[in-house]
C-alpha cells in the first residue's frame, strides 16, 4: 500500500492528515497515540509503543517473580 500525504499547517505546527482508511488498517482513531520509529529504510508509523511494551515486559516479570508478595498486599 502507498500513499502518498500532503503536509499542512495546524495551528503554529504542521502536521499530516492520515485517510480514514489508512487509520482504519492501523485500528486508531482521533486522540489515540503513534509512535514513529526510525528504521533504516525510513520511519514507520505505529500503534505499537515499543518503550511501553518493554516496560510491561518488565512489569510481567515482577509479577510473576513476586506472586506471594504481591496477593499479600492486596489482601
Amino acid at each position: 500500500m502507498s500513499t502518498t500525504l500532503k503536509l499542512t499547517r495546524i495551528g503554529n505546527s504542521t502536521g499530516v492528515i492520515l485517510p480514514r482508511e489508512m487509520l482504519d488498517r492501523l485500528r486508531v482513531d482521533k486522540g489515540d497515540t503513534l509512535s514513529v520509529i526510525e528504521t533504516p529504510s525510513g520511519f514507520e508509523i505505529t500503534p505499537y509503543d515499543p518503550e511501553f511494551a518493554a516496560q510491561m515486559e518488565v512489569a510481567e516479570r515482577v509479577m510473576r517473580e513476586d506472586r506471594d508478595v504481591l496477593r499479600k498486599l492486596a489482601k
